[in-house]
């Protein structure tokens, strides 16, 4: 058998050693902390670069712009020099005012070949910078047609803007003083034409009275008025039976007195006029005893006879 030594007699775990473990071996290819970093930091340069070339190919864009609206300018100024004045005597424009009218850029000088030469290039470097950034999504600079187009530059209108301005305030003004006469006319005619009708109203209701109030205590005086207040055809016929109508007033022994109750025109000229009257007349005999009234309504014709008006004409209307 063989001998057992202290170590054999051992019970218990193994005492461990203080010698570390060995370290795990890393696979191959995988990437390194560091290669991770660089290439972070290589792609945010990337994106700058590409940022960097998209704001170069812009301002190669603007530029190119700008270079096609100075020639367009310089083309308009040549192709009309003399369509920028509106007068001889008028003081010249200023230099940017045809720019700033049609919404465009002012121009303070006039490109030469250097300045062109000079964009051209800004162009080609504004190029270079985005093909070596390499970015496929990094936009194309497109430069727009820098073809010179001619510009129709018109007069200025003010001077006729002012005169059409006038031309209407003064019919506007003609026009509202025509307005006025013709309504001043208007009213001048409207009263004129009242002041007729009342007076024409109030000789027909003047004559009605005088046909109708006789009383033949005065007989004669009372044909005498009805003959004063009659021209024409009317008071040529009432004359000739004025005796036999006085004889039969007398004779009768009573007396009316005439009322006009309503009167208005049917139709006026300037000088005469129909009336259409309604009137009543209260017959009283020579004892004081009263009949009943009688209704009248008569036409009465009144014309203007120097400056008083009479009846000319007197028809009863059933």
């Amino acid at each position: 058998m063989s001998q057992l030594t202290d170590s054999d007699d051992h019970v218990g775990p193994a005492p461990r050693s203080a010698t570390p473990p060995p370290a795990r071996p890393e696979p191959a290819g995988a990437p390194r902390t560091a290669d991770l970093d660089e290439l972070v930091l290589a792609a945010e340069e990337a994106e700058a670069e590409a940022v960097a070339a998209q704001a170069a190919a812009e301002a190669a864009v603007a530029r190119a712009r700008a270079v096609r609206l100075r020639r367009a300018a310089a083309a308009a100024r040549s192709a009309a020099p003399t369509d920028r004045v509106g007068s001889a005597d008028s003081p010249a424009a200023p230099a940017g005012a045809d720019a700033a009218a049609a919404g465009e850029p002012e121009v303070a000088t006039e490109p030469g070949p250097a300045g062109e030469s000079a964009e051209a290039e800004a162009e080609d470097g504004a190029g270079n910078e985005t093909a070596a950034a390499g970015e496929p999504d990094a936009p194309t600079a497109v430069v727009e047609d820098a073809t010179p187009r001619a510009r129709v530059v018109r007069p200025r209108q003010l001077p006729r803007v002012r005169t059409l301005v006038g031309a209407v305030a003064v019919t506007v003004l003609a026009a509202s003083a025509a307005a006025s006469g013709a309504l001043v006319h208007h009213h001048r005619e409207l009263t004129q034409a009242n002041q007729r009708k009342a007076e024409f109203v109030e000789a027909a209701r003047q004559g009605v009275v005088a046909l109708t109030s006789l009383d033949f205590s005065r007989a004669g005086q009372d044909v005498q008025r009805v003959l004063d207040h009659s021209t024409g055809a009317f008071r040529d016929d009432f004359a000739g039976r004025a005796e036999d109508f006085t004889a039969v007033i007398e004779q009768s022994q009573v007396a009316t007195a005439g009322t006009v109750h309503a009167a208005a025109v049917e139709s006026m000229t300037e000088d005469s006029a129909v009336v259409l009257v309604a009137a009543t007349s209260q017959v009283t005999n020579s004892a004081g005893a009263r009949q009943e009234p009688r209704a009248w309504r008569l036409s009465v014709t009144v014309t203007r006879e120097g400056d008083t008006i009479k009846m000319s004409k007197v028809e009863f209307v059933p």
